[in-house]
């Protein structure tokens, strides 16, 4: 039970990164659809549930260190080149926009230039990579619990304080949040497939580490369920706080500094410390894909891939989210379909 609660924790702190944390995410992907957004968080729910318990049991299946050879062996040498190079755009992509969303972060919340918080995350993410994959599993999986006794406690006030006001109300205002998605069904889809693209490979790497396979599929599971519940409170904690979230490149931050200065400063560590969950996922990964882990040429290929990430993150945060990730989403779909077919066909066991 210990190790499923441990990877669980972890799969949610790889996916639970600048966008989802500071609520830009949720604000676009799922409350600028109102009270549609609801069956959006619902349908995602049930499919972070499925996909990671099928990636972290693929991962513990075979043994992977790297996604590369899951990859290609579940999806073949053809489709597993397009799936390959889409999770080392993704896992390099993202890895920029948490840099930042980290100098956003702080930005906000203590008026410091961008540059500081983003710089601040490289060193961070530098020093911890230089950790093996098991602490660094645990330096993940430790700081996920901050956020959802957060999230929940946000939620749990911004419900029992909405006072006269209902989301019938409210859904009016919230569609006129602008977002680049179609519908709320295209929605909740892609932002599943965006997600899974983002930490499929730190996910099959940490199922690689877990030798009893239906421990790391129930963590697997753990995590994606758990997750999907803390997409829906989130939903309707910004829902119900439309008017202050709306414009912010931060709407969980927003919402807090309206109910509380000290909490909000509180709630700003914590987010950071989620971008700095999926900023050490993204950049281990990516190097792991091209070298191998813990050796002197690992640790300088990810020094340079952290320097080029900083550099594009004078882009922005909010124009990454709103248009970076619905595109890594589309694309991700082939990834999702290779997911859905290995659940079915499982490849042969590694024995190592």
């Amino acid at each position: 039970m210990k190790n499923i609660i441990k990877m669980g924790s972890a799969f949610i702190g790889i996916i639970v990164g600048a966008g989802f944390a500071s609520g830009q995410e949720i604000l676009q992907y799922f409350t600028s659809f109102g009270l549609l957004g609801i069956a959006g968080a619902i349908i995602s729910t049930a499919l972070f549930a499925y996909l990671g318990m099928t990636l972290t049991r693929l991962g513990s299946r075979m043994r992977t260190t790297s996604h590369k050879e899951v990859i290609y062996k579940i999806s073949g040498r053809y489709l597993g080149v397009i799936v390959d190079y889409i999770i080392i755009f993704t896992l390099f992509g993202v890895g920029a926009v948490m840099i930042a969303g980290a100098g956003s972060n702080l930005n906000q919340q203590f008026g410091l230039p961008p540059f500081v918080g983003s710089l601040l995350m490289v060193v961070l993410v530098f020093l911890t990579i230089l950790l093996n994959v098991d602490k660094v599993v645990g330096v993940i999986g430790s700081i996920t619990p901050f956020l959802i006794i957060s999230v929940i406690g946000v939620s749990v006030y911004c419900l029992a304080t909405m006072g006269d006001a209902t989301f019938t109300a409210l859904d009016s205002v919230a569609t006129k949040v602008p977002t680049t998605l179609p519908n709320w069904f295209i929605s909740s889809i892609n932002y599943v497939s965006f997600n899974i693209a983002v930490g499929a490979s730190m996910a099959l790497v940490m199922g690689g580490a877990e030798k009893n396979e239906k421990t790391a599929a129930w963590g697997g599971f753990v995590g994606g369920l758990s997750l999907g519940i803390l997409i829906l409170l989130s939903h309707l904690a910004i829902f119900s706080r439309i008017d202050i979230a709306a414009d912010s490149d931060l709407p969980m931050l927003a919402i807090m500094n309206d109910i509380s200065p000290i909490l909000a400063t509180f709630m700003a560590f914590i987010l950071y410390g989620m971008i700095f969950n999926t900023a050490v996922s993204m950049f281990y990964a990516f190097g792991a894909r091209f070298i191998p882990i813990g050796t002197k040429k690992f640790k300088g290929f990810v020094f340079i891939t952290l320097i080029i990430g900083f550099c594009l993150s004078f882009v922005g945060f909010k124009n990454l989210v709103a248009y970076f990730y619905p595109l890594i989403g589309y694309i991700g779909l082939f990834l999702v379909g290779a997911l859905i077919y290995a659940s079915f066909k499982l490849p042969a066991k590694v024995r190592r």
